[in-house]
């Protein structure tokens, strides 16, 4: 069971420890170029992406569960189906995204408190990197296949050629050419159309065959397009509510002034590092979950979560170390400013505790999406939310900042224990009850 494991996690690992890099690479350069307020707009510009993007996340996973499930009952008719509808509801709210772009931005910025010059920044970043919208969003659709289908290397190869790309094309344009911002934004827009294109390639390469399993015009009926929806609206709904924490996060950083919120900020992106490598493990637990779920096997399920956990676990005390005795390193790498790293110190326990609470409810939500979970996980979500905002305002007053990173722990760890006993003890099937 570990060696399966290790060969659909290790791809995702290298993949998502890559993803990130999209936001950390623009956080860093402009972290080098003297202005905090650009560090603040950049990190802005992202969180309202993570507030878009998030949000069509269920494309994701629903196409990796779906799928993975399709896959182990050897219905490939279905599979092919699965990848139809995921990418053509893709195209259609990617496009029109880029078409209602700019009072989308209008009012998503106005969510934000930050100070003029940072909202200004923010807005520049944000009018160029949404024309990549096509090409993410069909993205999430085109790697959730791949997984589902037990495929974790082209996902790898789609990540590693998006981000030396982004690295490449942000220095170029924002610093020798001396674009600044807009340069890294336009990087971030070349590097996802170069992602597309190349997961475009590698289906047609290496799934060709398929095609004789593909029907549009059955694919695209009303009635499976609903059921489509239905079955990925709860991850729709459990999306929004984490959405709406890590939003609501940036927001309240975003009214402590411009250095506390680059702290906040770069603390963030180190978690983000973290949760990346970790879903690692998640999506492998997608494939391996949905295949054994789909094909029936308890006894095969049962190993593989037990597993998966333990392989958290392991990942985040890792992590745990790495933060606790590297964390200044780390820290001088997005910024040389000196009142960040010094405000920064001051919260880096909370990075520390942040992994240990957060690993079993991450490698929950890979095995919740794997077999159709989608209810339990929005429910623990929902009240996880609750929990996040009744300890944010009720220890705001005493702790300030440090009440910001509390709730946003609860809220994580919440997850993990609601899940836990939504599922009767992690008892997928009815067999295992």
């Amino acid at each position: 069971m570990d060696r399966k494991i290790l060969a659909l996690a290790l791809p995702n690992v290298i993949s998502n420890i890559t993803v990130p890099l999209l936001g950390v690479v623009d956080l860093a350069i402009m972290g080098h170029l003297g202005d905090d307020a650009l560090i603040g707009g950049v990190s802005i510009g992202t969180t309202l992406f993570n507030f878009i993007y998030w949000n069509f996340a269920f494309l994701r996973m629903g196409s990796s569960g779906l799928t993975a499930q399709a896959y182990g009952s050897r219905n490939f008719t279905e599979a092919g189906a699965i990848l139809v509808r995921g990418l053509t509801v893709a195209l259609v709210c990617a496009l029109l995204l880029v078409l209602l772009r700019h009072p989308i931005g209008k009012w998503t910025l106005s969510l934000m408190n930050g100070s003029p010059r940072v909202m200004e920044y923010a807005a520049t970043y944000f009018q160029i990197r949404i024309l990549a919208a096509p090409a993410t969003i069909s993205l999430f659709a085109l790697q959730g296949w791949f997984i589902g289908m037990q495929n974790s290397r082209f996902p790898m190869y789609i990540s590693i050629l998006i981000n030396v790309i982004n690295i490449l094309c942000c220095l170029y344009f924002a610093v020798g050419l001396g674009w600044g911002l807009e340069g890294v934004a336009w990087g971030t827009v070349v590097a996802q159309y170069s992602g597309l294109t190349c997961g475009a390639l590698l289906w047609g390469i290496h799934y060709h065959r398929f095609r004789r399993y593909i029907s549009w015009r059955e694919s695209l009926k009303l009635a499976p397009m609903l059921r489509f929806f239905r079955i990925n609206r709860d991850i729709f709904l459990r999306t929004a509510c984490i959405v709406i924490v890590y939003t609501f996060f940036t927001s309240a950083s975003s009214g402590m002034g411009d250095t506390l919120l680059a702290v906040n900020m770069v603390l963030m992106q180190l978690f983000t590092l973290y949760s990346y490598l970790l879903d690692g493990f998640a999506f492998a637990g997608e494939a391996l979950a949905g295949r054994y779920y789909g094909a029936g096997n308890a006894l095969m399920l049962r190993r593989c979560t037990r597993r998966l956990i333990l392989w958290g676990g392991i990942i985040s005390l890792l992590y745990r170390f790495g933060y606790a005795f590297g964390g200044d390193w780390v820290l001088s790498f997005f910024t040389d400013s000196e009142a960040i790293l010094s405000a920064s110190r001051a919260y880096l326990p909370w990075l520390i505790l942040i992994p240990i609470a957060s690993f079993f409810p991450f490698i929950l939500d890979g095995i919740l999406i794997g077999t159709t979970q989608t209810r339990v996980m929005r429910n623990a979500v929902a009240l996880s939310m609750v929990g996040f905002f009744g300890c944010y305002f009720g220890l705001k007053p005493w702790l300030g900042n440090d009440a910001l990173w509390g709730a946003f722990t609860l809220f994580i760890l919440l997850r993990g224990i609601l899940q836990y006993y939504m599922t009767h003890g992690l008892r997928f099937l009815p067999s295992q009850r």
